[in-house]
């Protein structure tokens, strides 16, 4: 299993050092270690700890079992393991970097599933929630108690499948998980009823909030560790029939940010957006329903722009990724630290660049307006359906036409979809059937050839990852001059947009299909 941990690569002091010592006690040594060599069996019975503190991992070398240490010296613990393991361990000197890395991707690629924990969970098994240290490592799994063990099985197999969400679903008779995965939900194996109430106060112990309140919605946050990788949770409760509803929103603080280029914009969609980055002053505005990217995409145009040159900063609910060279405030809006609030105050810090997490309200978009206007370029996020109702929709919340059409610069509206597995989609040729919902583009595309999607072992249902589909609106001088007279209507804006070239997330989606990225079914699902 692929793994995200960050690579250390091993000093060449330390290298040349361990070189001299695998010649004088006749040892062998390694640098680098292929993928081969790491068998998640072998560490069964060893607690990732003890193979963190004595930086030593039982491997597997040209079929010999063997030990990777960094000192030569360290027999006793050296024997302890071949005990443990049962077999003669042969040592083999190693960089301390490269052993640490490969306990993490160890104990990463331990098959430890839910599912096999439950089936063994009787119901006379003394279930407690355990009070909390600052981050809990999710690698850490034999030594604690079972409900413990069964929240940190959940979450570790979540982020193995890379799920955004997971969802806690009491029912009559057993409680309900599910993953979401590319924006779909899996349901997972479910714990037996008697384990929910547990469960339910675990969760709550980890993201501090009242485990005693059992009758008001509660939010709050948890932070865990998968070996050195952080995660912060996003925790949300609810009271429902049956129980509490729980559901955990998964934060990657060290994910590596995507660049532009692998979004899936369209070359000459790409080229307008990176133009408009260039720009002096205005708002930049993404929209798209919860979900649909657009956190993302603002990042990879942060990322477009020189930090080390210009005042970037941030005011975001949660924050997502841990930027460079930019400022990131986090909403807090329990002391009064609101959207506007901090923007206001985010303008007396000489930025040249502000984001703006979501434009909610009319007074944040005030301020934003405001801002643009004084020579900042501000970058925000509305929940719209498409790039034109963006517009109408900060007219809606107060802004003055006249002030929109001289500040807005374009509006990137998105959608996600799932992209069809490389190794199973299967060709075929569109029918009129297929093609009905479409209408206008019915005629266009019958016949043409396209991809569905058929199911392996490496693929969910016969999609893996997921790309965006994107209408660009270019807010030009003629385009101004419509917003300006304030009688604008979405049909008007549209229209003109379309003249202009704009190509509608439909249009977007259904050249994705004729060029095998994603299924006819998936593009209507979530562009038409």
């Amino acid at each position: 299993m692929k793994n995200d941990l960050p690579v250390q690569q091993p000093s060449g002091t330390e290298t040349a050092r361990l070189r001299k010592l695998a010649v004088e006690y006749g040892m062998d040594f390694v640098d680098i270690l292929p993928d081969d060599a790491i068998d998640p069996s072998l560490v069964g019975k060893l607690p990732v700890e003890w193979a963190r503190t004595n930086n030593l991992l039982p491997v597997k070398i040209n079929n010999r079992l063997c030990v990777l240490t960094s000192d030569p010296g360290n027999v006793r613990q050296q024997e302890y393991l071949a005990l443990l393991i049962g077999n003669e361990l042969f040592p083999v000197l190693a960089p301390k970097e490269l052993i640490n890395r490969s306990i993490e991707r160890c104990y990463y690629s331990k098959d430890d599933s839910p599912d096999e924990f439950l089936r063994d969970l009787s119901v006379g098994t003394e279930l407690k929630e355990r009070s909390l240290t600052t981050t809990d490592d999710l690698l850490q799994v034999a030594e604690k108690a079972p409900v413990t063990q069964l929240v940190n099985l959940v979450l570790l197999e979540a982020v193995k499948r890379n799920a955004s969400d997971i969802h806690f679903e009491p029912l009559e008779s057993r409680l309900r998980i599910r993953y979401r995965i590319d924006g779909v939900l899996y349901e997972q194996a479910s714990p037996p009823k008697h384990v929910e109430e547990a469960l339910v106060s675990r969760l709550k112990v980890m993201s501090h909030m009242d485990i005693a309140e059992r009758r008001l919605p509660q939010d709050g946050m948890a932070r865990v560790r998968v070996g050195e990788r952080e995660i912060d949770i996003r925790v949300s409760t609810i009271p429902v029939a049956e129980g509490e509803r729980v559901v955990l929103r998964l934060l990657n603080r060290d994910s590596s940010l995507l660049p532009l280029s692998v979004l899936g914009l369209a070359d000459s969609t790409l080229m307008s957006f990176e133009t408009l980055l260039n720009e002096p002053n205005g708002i930049i505005v993404v929209s798209g329903p919860t979900g649909s990217g657009k956190t993302t995409t603002l990042y990879a145009a942060l990322g477009k722009l020189d930090g080390s040159r210009k005042n970037i900063m941030t005011i975001e609910d949660p924050i997502e990724y841990q930027l460079s060279n930019i400022s990131q405030i986090q909403v807090k809006p329990k002391i009064g630290l609101t959207f506007a609030a901090g923007l206001r105050h985010i303008l007396r810090q000489d930025p040249d660049i502000v984001l703006v997490g979501e434009t909610r309200d009319t007074e944040t978009a005030s301020i934003a307006v405001r801002a643009s206007l004084t020579g900042h370029l501000v970058f925000t996020t509305l929940h719209t359906n498409d790039a034109p109702s963006a517009v109408l929709r900060l007219v809606d919340m107060g802004v003055e036409p006249y002030l929109l059409a001289s500040c807005l610069r374009g509006v990137l509206a998105q959608r996600l979809i799932r992209k069809l597995c490389t190794e199973c989609r299967r060709k075929t040729v569109l029918d009129k059937l297929e093609l009905k919902s479409l209408a206008s583009y019915e005629k266009q595309l019958t016949g043409h050839n396209a991809w569905i999607p058929t199911g392996c072992a490496a693929c969910l249902e016969g999609y893996k990852g997921r790309c965006g589909v994107f209408e660009f609106l270019v807010f030009d001088r003629d385009m101004q001059d419509v917003v300006r007279t304030g009688n604008a209507g979405i049909d008007t804006l549209r229209k003109l947009a379309k003249d202009k070239g704009m190509v509608t997330l439909l249009e977007d989606g259904i050249s994705k299909v004729l060029s095998g990225k994603t299924s006819l079914a998936e593009v209507i699902s979530v562009a038409l």
